[in-house]
């Protein structure tokens, strides 16, 4: 049963997204579903919320659909419901999609449980690195924002709405968000791949700076 649910899921998320934006895409989605099996490889948790939470984490992300938090968590749950799985699995699941996001980093999670922390690092790992970098740069030309601008400098410590709201350029992102997620990460296994994206990450911004200045 577990195995045939968590390939109608994948189905299911797969049709739901094939028309997302190029980040929060299906291969998105699968690349966080295939981080967090390898993660709950040296973890003790539950694998079917693991996996189920993964497929659906972005399953409607609310920065499509007008910041509205609340189409994700609901079309998970209505999708689980028909395929008549435990209440207390679903409760689950919609828990941590509710809490698995970023959100400028100022906002505390509401629950905590062991399959939460290896989803919410498997999300953050596909946010950093090059794939981290070829999204960050996709939504920004998704949403018309400058690569850079020296004369706007990143805004560290933002409220959830000031995140959400935010219309800084590009670059600004590394500093707001993908910078500080090695230090976010929650298991062992996320915070070794981290150190290496993260090291890319800065030698990618030297380039780009230098670039920048005409110096390389």
């Amino acid at each position: 049963m577990s195995q045939e649910l968590i390939n109608k899921t994948a189905e299911f998320v797969k049709k739901s997204l094939q028309n997302a934006e190029g980040g929060h895409d299906w291969f998105h989605t699968e690349r966080v579903w295939k981080n967090a099996r390898h993660i709950a490889e040296g973890e003790e948790a539950d694998s079917l919320v693991v996996e189920l939470a993964a497929l659906l984490h972005d399953i409607a992300d609310s920065k499509f659909h007008d910041g509205d938090e609340s189409v994700g968590p609901r079309v998970a749950s209505e999708f689980l419901k028909s395929e008549e799985v435990d209440p207390e699995i679903i409760d689950h699941v919609v828990k941590i999609i509710e809490n698995v996001s970023f959100k400028g980093g100022n906002t505390k999670r509401s629950i905590s449980s062991k399959e939460l922390d290896i989803v919410q690092d498997a999300d953050r790992l596909d946010a950093i690195g090059a794939i981290g970098i070829a999204r960050t740069f996709n939504y920004g030309g998704f949403k018309g924002r400058a690569l850079h601008d020296p004369e706007i400098e990143p805004k560290m410590d933002m409220t959830k709405e000031e995140y959400k709201a935010s219309k800084a350029p590009t670059i600004n992102h590394f500093y707001e968000k993908l910078l500080l997620l090695k230090d976010r990460m929650n298991t062992e296994t996320a915070r070794r791949i981290a150190a290496d994206r993260h090291t890319f990450m800065l030698e990618y911004l030297n380039q780009f700076y230098a670039e920048w200045k005409g110096e390389a």
